[in-house]
């Protein structure tokens, strides 16, 4: 069974009606990179590139594809959705997949695809020569696919199944090196906190699907609007138990633990999974499950904005002594969803959203240029570079270009999209949560600063002959370049572009209207003290790292008491996990063996012992003896009579005729005696 519909946003009651070609068609997408996988685990290792063409062709497909859903909704204020029937449970509760099209859906169409492509094309230079480049090439198709499963998913029940393939696949992509058995507890580390949360977003999917009778995002939608009051306190049930899945994927505080150690897979994974993918996943299940949070679930967003502030502002200071240039970008990705989540959680559905665009933008780009860093020295560490932007220009003025974004300088694309979430806050009236993302703003700038001091400037302090990426790297580079530049142009507050619109727009034609606030200028007040807490950020930093000493670690001298040695333990977070997993291993499972193997296994034995006893007694006394005794003395008796009986059957006349005769007089004789 299929259905295609849109509805209107401006209708008060939620009509569907048909779709476009691009829109009704737009399963292809959400197929092309399983398709991909297959091509490549096939005939991947007779290819020039070993299957990477393959992984290519199916992002160039999905971008050409995500550009035309663009302009195919282009103005339509609604969402489209195909569906298809595969079963149904109980009393009308129907399982389907399908796919969506509406402006949050498309715009992460396009993200997938378009970083997704270019991140695909870095990564045929950067595994030249690596080792299983075939199956890397097939692992990050299926890493693609999953997340374009999930972003298109129409219902609950496909977004899990999207959710789990994305885990699986990043749980392959970062232990790649699985000959190091560091990267080999990585994955496993990011796996297992991942697991811990999907348990939620299970659960609570399960909760509001039962509850409102269906798991469609339309009729949860629906649901939330009409304000039912018997669905409020199993929605904030609900609503906490997906927020706990977001944590978990998007790494918000304290399930973030996961995410910096991810970086041992290769590069090209980390760009992809920061950028538009993996840790995007818990903020687009927030976006899209708005309405709920909006309506039915508010009593939940207090502690998502906690959450997401105390991420924001606490997780960006770890960035200060990381020293491995990836774990920086990655201390700072965490940060950058706790600012989405944090604006999706005060009620900035758009701000938020526009934050997670801009940000894989800039955020790419970094993991990109720290990769053609690493290609070029060999080594992941801070203190092994320096004076880097005289042997790689492309790769430095890319990476600064990102660096700035990130930090929210005007008038680049990071600026705009921080600017709405400071303007959201104000608005909403959460001044505390306002002045700690000032503070994030600040110190987002600081450490950026001293990321590019000790990569670019000074004198180089490492070993070899550092040198430019190949033009199959840098070419990506300034591709993402521009966008990190410039995407902040498409949501000026109170700007509409020629044509196209601007970012509300497209991001609010959803089933319902999104009702977040909309400013209708640029707040400078706030926006600048914005610039001034990322300004004095740079200045600060410029003036503690850029000068250069006889080596990085003299130049990296920022060293403030108690602070720094508690962000070098990472507030000891690992230390609680690693405690709640040795409890686990060690006396807890001690434990449970001992319950399991003297008190469960005594008292099953002892039941199985009682069991058999009864079982032997019925067997033998009662059965055997009994049953089977009387039994078996009939059949001998009457087999002795039998045997008696049968001696009587000679078969001679003569002695048949004398017995009869002898019965007759002996009946006679009875007669007479009787009378």
């Amino acid at each position: 069974m299929v259905s295609s519909y849109v509805i209107a946003a401006e209708e008060a009651a939620t009509g569907l009606v048909e779709g476009g070609f691009w829109s009704d068609t737009a399963g292809i997408m959400l197929l092309t990179p399983f398709l991909a996988f297959l091509a490549i685990i096939a005939i991947g290792k007779r290819m020039k590139y070993q299957g990477g063409e393959f992984a290519v062709l199916a992002m160039a497909v999905n971008l050409v594809w995500a550009i035309a859903l663009f302009v195919e909704n282009l103005g339509r204020e609604g969402a489209s959705e195909v569906s298809f029937s595969i079963g149904a449970a109980g009393s009308g509760i129907n399982f389907e997949l399908g796919w969506m099209v509406d402006g949050l859906s498309t715009m992460m169409y396009f993200l997938v695809a378009f970083v997704g492509l270019v991140v695909f094309i870095y990564a045929i230079g950067y595994m030249h020569g690596d080792v299983r480049v075939t199956w890397f090439f097939a692992a990050f198709s299926l890493f693609a696919g999953s997340m374009l499963l999930l972003v298109g998913a129409p219902n609950l029940i496909q977004l899990i199944i999207g959710w789990e393939g994305v885990g699986l696949a990043s749980y392959l992509l970062i232990g790649h090196y699985w000959e190091d058995q560091e990267n080999v507890n990585a994955g496993n580390k990011a796996f297992m906190v991942n697991k811990v949360a999907d348990i939620g977003l299970i659960l609570g999917a399960i909760i509001i699907g039962l509850s409102v009778g269906d798991f469609g995002f339309v009729e949860l939608s629906e649901a939330s609007l009409a304000h039912d009051p018997t669905l409020s306190s199993v929605a904030v049930v609900g609503g906490f138990l997906l927020f706990f899945g977001a944590m978990g994927k998007s790494a918000q505080f304290p399930m973030h633990i996961w995410l910096p150690d991810a970086m041992a897979g290769p590069t090209p994974v980390s760009a992809l999974m920061h950028a538009a993918t993996m840790v995007t996943a818990g903020i687009y299940l927030m976006a899209r499950t708005f309405p709920l949070y909006q309506n039915l679930a508010a009593e939940v967003r207090p502690w998502m904005i906690a959450i997401g502030a105390i991420t924001l502002f606490a997780i960006g200071l770890l960035a200060l002594v990381a020293d491995d240039i990836k774990k920086v970008l990655a201390y700072s990705t965490v940060s950058q969803l706790g600012y989405m989540m944090t604006a999706v959680a005060a009620g900035g559905y758009t701000a938020g959203i526009f934050h997670l665009f801009t940000h894989a933008f800039f955020k790419g780009l970094l993991f990109l240029g720290a990769g053609s860093v690493i290609h070029a020295v060999h080594s992941n560490n801070m203190s092994d570079m320096g004076g880097l932007r005289k042997f790689m220009p492309r790769t430095y003025i890319t990476f600064v270009v990102a660096a700035l974004s990130l930090a929210g300088i005007i008038p680049l694309a990071g600026f705009w999209s921080k600017d709405e979430i400071l303007a959201t806050l104000d608005h909403e009236g959460y001044m505390l949560v306002f002045w700690i993302a000032v503070g994030g703003a600040f110190i987002t700038a600081f450490y950026m600063t001293r990321a590019v001091a000790l990569t670019f400037h000074g004198a180089y302090k490492g070993d070899g002959h550092p040198h430019e990426s190949p033009s199959s790297m840098t070419v990506p580079l300034m591709l993402l370049a521009i966008p990190s530049a410039l995407a902040g142009f498409f949501n000026i507050p109170g700007v509409e572009l020629p044509a196209i619109g601007n970012f509300t727009e497209w991001v609010a034609a959803r089933v319902v209207p999104m009702g977040d606030h909309h400013p209708e200028g640029i707040a400078w007040n706030l926006a600048i003290i914005g610039l001034i807490a990322a300004g004095a950020g740079i200045v600060l930093g410029w003036m503690i790292f850029a000068r250069d000493e006889d080596t990085q670690q003299k130049r990296d001298r920022l060293e403030i008491p108690l602070l720094y040695p508690l962000f070098r333990r990472k507030y000891f977070m690992d230390d609680i996990a690693l405690g709640i997993v040795g409890f686990t291993q060690g006396p807890l499972a001690r434990m449970i063996d001992w319950t399991n193997t003297y008190v469960i296994d005594g008292v099953v034995n002892a039941v199985g012992g009682f069991a058999l006893a009864i079982g032997r007694f019925v067997y033998g006394g009662v059965d055997q003896r009994g049953v089977d005794g009387v039994f078996n003395g009939l059949s001998a008796a009457v087999d002795g009579l039998g045997s008696a009986i049968r001696r009587l059957q000679t078969g001679k006349v003569q002695q048949y005729a004398t017995l009869f005769v002898s019965g007759a007089l002996v009946l006679v004789i009875a007669l007479i005696v009787l009378r």
